[in-house]
């Protein structure tokens, strides 16, 4: 009953964002998941419903890191998210923090994309 509650509004918080959250082509939607285990971060051009760069701390290039869901891991991957992003011709991104609060691990993570030279 508490979990089935706490999921229904982590999903109100999800829809809320995402109604004022749009990506372009031109200015793409830079979205982060923590999971227990993993963090996923994709740039989605939502006119055309495309991903434009993906990157998680399962992928191939990361899985010898053993990075976890933690400021550490989430410090590391907004980096290289970052910099594969530069690489894909990307400079300006939307953030949406996936229904999370903007501290800790999302905060960490935003940081190090914004030194990596991604403008948000």
């Amino acid at each position: 009953m508490k979990l089935e509650k706490k999921k229904e509004l982590l999903q109100k918080r999800r829809w809320r964002i995402r109604k004022k959250v749009v990506g372009s082509a031109e200015r793409p939607r830079l979205t982060v998941h923590f999971s227990n285990k993993h963090i996923y971060a994709q740039c989605i051009d939502d006119a055309s419903g495309k991903t434009l760069v993906y990157l998680s701390t399962n992928g191939k290039d990361l899985i010898d890191q053993k990075l976890r869901p933690n400021i550490a891991g989430a410090t590391k991957l907004g980096k290289v998210v970052g910099e594969k992003a530069k690489g894909a011709g990307i400079e300006t991104v939307v953030f949406d923090r996936g229904g999370r609060l903007y501290h800790g691990c999302v905060k960490a993570f935003a940081d190090a994309a914004r030194e990596a030279g991604l403008k948000f």
